[in-house]
């Protein structure tokens, strides 16, 4: 039996009412609110998040491939899954690939995980879809659009959904798109692209599956299927299929609290379909983009033992409303700032980065073996590597540890009112470490007046700066969500 063995979905903490839309350009706005990721936030490091959540009481030795799948990669040539899997503490002789350029992207990495899989080449394959689009300000699109990330563990022991059947279509469209130079996505007349593609090409997927496993529309529990930018085309697809309104995911819930999540939609909806299946629960599961994907999958027994994830709901009852729409185009840079009256940074040095990739992409430190006593120190702010134990004076004589997923409490903080920052002020905190280890890190997804001593917090993966195209990435603490 292959399958899906684990899931994770990430949603950020930050939500803008679509009316401050309104406010800012005037017009019309949408109802509802969208997820919007913080400054320091981008689809790699919100596909950690997913990650993390998905592997959550996994081993991730066990994991034989990372598959990332998106839009809106940080880079035009090189490989995010690499940077992904030193962040997750996966092996080194393991499968990484980035899947881009399509909304199906998600689907099309399952594919390829499943066949993998299937081979032998694979026992356990990690697939990560996340988006963070943008559309030009002002319009409605802008307002559509929402940012997330989902993943899938897929495999062949303890399978908690088994994938009993798949089929394809591959479909040629220009409906949206992003061309090399576009900062922006494009998009075609709506009533061509959902009449001559949307609305033929998803029920050919969906149909074509059902016949190959000899189903029909009554014999699934749910079906999840991506809407298009008008959700009401996603019931009409499912209504001429023969789909009742219960057998239906709404889309438009998920529309109204998140947005339109781009080639995370599909993941994350599945997300929440499982958080709620039943063992014996068939779901039709599909995904949208020059084409489409769809799954016939099976719900077993072993769902019932599944460990507790945050998942799409817990996020989505995690959250913060922007002030803003001055908020969200300083965090994506789409309007120039004044600078700070500071010395530049200094570049990224490569040749650094490299040689601290452990450390910083990893947040490894060391545990002492004669005493226990763990120690973390960030590279950048040492010239030498930990040698000698802070409590038993024991020379060399460490091993490996890794305080990614270890919570801590705030021993003190600051908050910088003066130095650069997308959204002051800079929050800054010593924490100490479940276990032991104490060190200096950035707070983030925090309300400033909220933090206090001894408040827990919890590590997560994110983007510090870019310099000459290089984004530079490390751990930063936040309190504890869900």
């Amino acid at each position: 039996m292959i399958g899906i063995t684990s899931y994770g979905a990430y949603i950020p903490w930050h939500r803008m009412d679509r009316q401050l839309f309104l406010k800012a350009w005037g017009g019309f706005a949408m109802p509802g609110e969208r997820a919007v990721a913080y400054y320091d936030e981008d689809s790699v490091t919100m596909a950690v998040e997913a990650a993390i959540d998905c592997l959550r009481d996994i081993d991730s030795h066990t994991v034989d491939g990372l598959l990332f799948a998106t839009t809106t990669s940080p880079y035009k040539e090189k490989l995010c899954s690499a940077t992904m899997a030193l962040a997750l503490a996966l092996r080194r002789d393991i499968q990484t690939a980035d899947i881009t350029s399509s909304l199906r992207s998600g689907t099309t990495a399952m594919n390829f995980a499943l066949d993998a899989i299937s081979s032998g080449r694979a026992n356990s394959m990690l697939v990560t879809a996340s988006d963070m689009r943008l559309s030009p300000p002002s319009g409605m699109t802008e307002q559509a659009l929402g940012d997330a990330a989902g993943a899938l563990l897929l495999g062949k022991d303890n399978v908690i959904v088994e994938v009993q059947g798949s089929h394809s279509i591959s479909d040629e469209l220009a409906a949206t798109w992003r061309g090399e130079t576009d900062t922006f996505i494009r998009s075609w007349e709506d009533r061509m692209t959902m009449d001559e593609s949307y609305s033929k090409v998803m029920p050919e997927a969906m149909e074509g599956v059902m016949k190959k496993c000899g189903l029909s529309p009554k014999d699934f529990a749910k079906v999840v299927f991506d809407p298009p930018g008008d959700v009401r085309r996603h019931g009409r697809v499912a209504g001429e299929l023969g789909f009742e309104p219960a057998q239906l995911l709404d889309p438009g819930g998920l529309f109204m609290s998140v947005g339109l999540l781009g080639s995370a939609m599909s993941f994350t909806m599945l997300v929440a379909a499982l958080e709620q299946a039943k063992p014996g629960d068939k779901i039709l599961f599909a995904s949208y983009g020059n084409g489409a994907d769809a799954f016939v999958l099976q719900v077993t027994d072993a769902i019932e033992k599944f460990g507790e994830r945050r998942g799409f709901h817990k996020h989505l009852e995690s959250k913060k409303m922007m002030r803003s729409c001055n908020d969200y185009l300083r965090w994506r840079d789409i309007v120039p700032l004044d600078q700070a009256r500071r010395p530049e940074r200094g570049h990224i040095s490569v040749a650094a980065n490299w040689r601290e990739r452990y450390v910083d992409l990893g947040l490894w430190g060391v545990k002492c073996r004669r005493c226990g006593t763990p120690q973390y120190d960030y590279g950048g702010m040492t010239t030498t590597p930990i040698r000698v134990c802070a409590v038993c004076q024991a020379v060399d004589d460490f091993e490996d540890y890794n305080f990614a997923r270890k919570k801590a409490t705030v021993f003190s903080f600051t908050h910088d009112m003066l130095a650069p920052s997308l959204d002051p002020p800079t929050s800054v905190a010593m924490i100490d470490f479940e276990g032991g280890g104490r060190s200096l890190f950035d707070l983030t997804d925090r309300d400033p007046d909220q933090v206090q001593l001894g408040m827990e917090v919890e590590m997560t993966f994110r983007k510090v700066f870019a310099d000459r195209g290089l984004n530079n990435y490390f751990w930063k603490a936040r309190p504890i969500r869900c």
